[in-house]
């Protein structure tokens, strides 16, 4: 299975409802909560290619964007094949 995570702020509406799409899809993902925490914030914008906006999803360390890249994934049907795909350890 693939390794997410994803970047939250903990009463940001995106963010629920992005953990609420992994959560029922019994995706197990880490969370890293980076309220207020503009050092955390700026490593995770650095990761995701300059974006600054919460939620950030990784999958195998990948950036997919936002929620709504993640809510498009699972309409087109492509969420699952991402998250089957084996990680690359190298």
């Amino acid at each position: 299975m693939a390794k997410v995570e994803i970047y939250t702020w903990r009463y940001c509406p995106f963010c629920i409802r992005a953990k609420s799409l992994l959560n029922r899809k019994q995706i197990h993902f880490e969370e890293y909560q980076i309220d207020g925490d503009e050092s955390a914030r700026q490593s995770m914008a650095i990761k995701a290619d300059g974006r600054n906006t919460v939620p950030q999803i990784f999958i195998n360390g990948k950036g997919i964007g936002g929620c709504d890249e993640l809510h498009a994934l699972e309409n087109s049907n492509q969420l699952d094949a991402l998250i089957n795909e084996k990680q690359d350890i190298s």
